[in-house]
């Protein structure tokens, strides 16, 4: 199924946080490029996810996209100030915060010391996600294989993918460039792949 999702759309927010609950998977638009994504507390989910990225599904290689700072932090659990002040400064925008894991996150999400932490600058997404009442557990969106990662052409995305997702939000063409990944789990902070977002 493919939706057109541009601003803020509840018909599509409701259709989405519908099949995330039932533990279906979807392509979503970013700030960045379009991601793969589902319910971050559905077991079953999570596996189907692993599966197409072909990793282990005890620890799919996700991220957790939120609604806000203070969502983030009911995974995390208290973060220091250098970090605290950093997504401050940083969020909503294109990074992936990479944070120490201080209490015990769902079971789906698997035993991990750290995880990726992303608030997008997309107003629709975030309201998905609040919604939701959940995170995202989030994965990007191309193969490893092919010399191109990233698919910005929404038919292109469907042809591809449509056949492995239960939707397809589509916001038209999306960007080339990924997040910027700044691991915080190290100090000084360490930038593990330069995005679309400038880290000072």
């Amino acid at each position: 199924m493919r939706l057109s999702f541009f601003g803020h759309n509840e018909r599509v927010i409701q259709k989405a946080v519908d099949i995330l609950n039932s533990g279906g998977l979807i392509i979503y638009p970013t700030d960045t490029v379009y991601a793969l994504g589902c319910a971050s507390h559905n077991v079953k989910a999570l596996e189907k996810l692993a599966k197409i990225k072909h990793v282990k599904k005890t620890k799919p290689p996700v991220s957790l996209v939120c609604a806000s700072i203070s969502q983030a932090t009911d995974y995390t659990g208290q973060m220091d100030n250098t970090s605290f002040r950093l997504l401050k400064t940083y969020f909503p925008g294109p990074y992936t915060f990479v944070l120490p894991v201080m209490q015990k996150l769902p079971k789906a999400l698997g035993k991990r010391d750290s995880i990726g932490i992303r608030v997008p600058k997309h107003e629709g997404i975030c309201a998905l996600i609040e919604a939701l009442g959940q995170p995202l557990a989030s994965a990007s969106l191309h193969h490893e294989d092919e010399l191109r990662d990233y698919t910005t052409d929404p038919d292109e995305i469907e042809q591809e993918w449509g056949s492995v997702v239960d939707l397809f939000i589509d916001s038209g063409f999306g960007g080339n460039q990924p997040s910027t990944v700044v691991d915080l789990c190290v100090s000084p902070s360490k930038i593990i792949r330069q995005g679309l977002g400038e880290f000072l």
